[in-house]
């Protein structure tokens, strides 16, 4: 079997460069793209290369970053438009392979084993994306080559912006095992802490630390890091076309979300979206996966077996709320959400073998069933805001505003 060749290619300060792009006097200027002080309270969302020069930081006000750098430039958002230049982007992929992963609106994953007999060596098909997104779109990207998916993005975020740095087989150990633990994949502040205790700065030292005393320390969690610092990561590019494994909705509201309150209808509103596109797809899903961000955008993310498998989003907010309630502190403000259905199957597959004590349960859910699929009928013929929840409706966290 060939070995196998993965890029990922992350886009270099996407919204700045997009709005550069756009308008061509951001050029040559610190700038700062913000979102409105109403809605966001003024927080910075993205820079270019010069404004990080003055240290400004993501995610710091901007009268944070106006102390720093006086002369910054700041510009309004326009997400419309960074659809239409990711569009653009990926359509440049596409000329060398269809098995494309994207990894949010900036960053895709290309396995482009098979191409490399037709465009040349993983090096030298990178160096014709790079150069083609910067000369037909105006923007930079650069680009990891590696033989899996963990050192390809290791490797994007290594040398920026418009580079490309390979990691082999033959030189990971010298490039990957000196950065910090923190640059791992899905390695977050709590999990770098973590680490940290048991003694590991660096990829490196999480490999001396062996797999058995991390899967003891951090369960499941410690036993993928273990993989993913060893180069054992052997976990495909998941293109689009192959089916769906799971169905996730996210949403970053107008505040932070500070109360329970607040939570639960943000995770109602998330969990019935899920759900009718589960009903579509004629799928039930046995875990459900919460993701939270917080206002420094610090992300967790838990997930919970869901029992029994389910499409409604009276079951599915449930259980992300009970993810909520036994792993977030409360005292933290809450930024954004996802909510992940996953292991879907079949909901014809499904036979469910249900005690006598369990009947009240089952009707309930029946109930819940049927009137979600009631809504579902009336909002195909009238559109998706046609009949919504009161909570939502009269709830300020922008979910309401998002269906207009």
């Amino acid at each position: 079997m060939n070995k196998r060749v993965i890029l990922h290619c992350d886009c270099n300060s996407f919204f700045a460069s997009v709005e550069t792009a756009l308008n061509p006097e951001y050029r040559g200027v610190p700038m700062a793209v913000c979102g409105s002080v109403e809605e966001r309270h003024g927080i910075v969302l993205a820079k270019n290369e010069l404004a990080k020069k003055y240290g400004i930081q993501t995610a710091e006000t901007v009268y944070s970053a106006k102390r720093k750098c006086p002369n910054l430039v700041i510009a309004k958002p326009h997400h419309k438009e960074y659809e239409r230049f990711s569009k653009m982007v990926n359509a440049i992929y596409a000329r060398y392979t269809d098995i494309i992963e994207p990894f949010g609106i900036d960053e895709s994953w290309l396995d482009v084993t098979a191409s490399e007999r037709f465009f040349g060596t993983g090096p030298q098909i990178a160096e014709k994306i790079r150069r083609q997104v910067k000369d037909e779109i105006g923007i930079t990207v650069s680009i990891g080559v590696s033989f899996n998916k963990v050192f390809a993005k290791l490797g994007s975020d290594y040398k920026k912006p418009d580079a490309i740095t390979v990691i082999s087989e033959e030189n990971f150990k010298d490039i990957v095992y000196p950065l910090p633990a923190r640059d791992l994949l899905f390695v977050g502040k709590k999990t770098e802490q973590q680490l940290y205790s048991m003694g590991a700065r660096t990829i490196g030292d999480i490999v001396n630390i062996g797999e058995p005393l991390l899967k003891k320390a951090l369960g499941k969690m410690g036993e993928a890091l273990y993989k993913y610092a060893a180069g054992l990561d052997d976990s495909p590019v998941a293109s689009e076309r192959e089916e769906a494994k799971s169905v996730g909705s996210g949403f970053t509201f107008n505040r932070d979300l500070v109360n329970l309150e607040d939570c639960r209808v943000g995770i109602e509103y998330l969990s019935d979206d899920i759900a009718a596109k589960l009903r579509k797809m004629g799928m039930l899903c046995s875990t459900v996966s919460l993701s939270i961000k917080d206002d420094k955008l610090n992300v967790i993310q838990r997930q919970r077996p869901q029992i029994p498998p389910a499409d409604t989003a009276r079951l599915i907010a449930s259980t992300a709320y009970d993810i909520l309630l036994k792993e977030w502190d409360r005292e933290k403000p809450i930024r954004m959400l996802t909510v992940t259905a996953q292991n879907l199957i079949i909901a014809d597959t499904v036979s469910e073998q249900l005690s006598i004590f369990e009947t009240e349960i089952e009707e309930e859910n029946q109930k819940s069933k049927i009137k979600e699929e009631m809504v579902d009928k009336i909002r195909q013929k009238y559109g998706a805001a046609s009949i919504l929840q009161g909570s939502i409706m009269n709830s300020d966290i922008g979910v309401y505003r998002h269906e207009d």
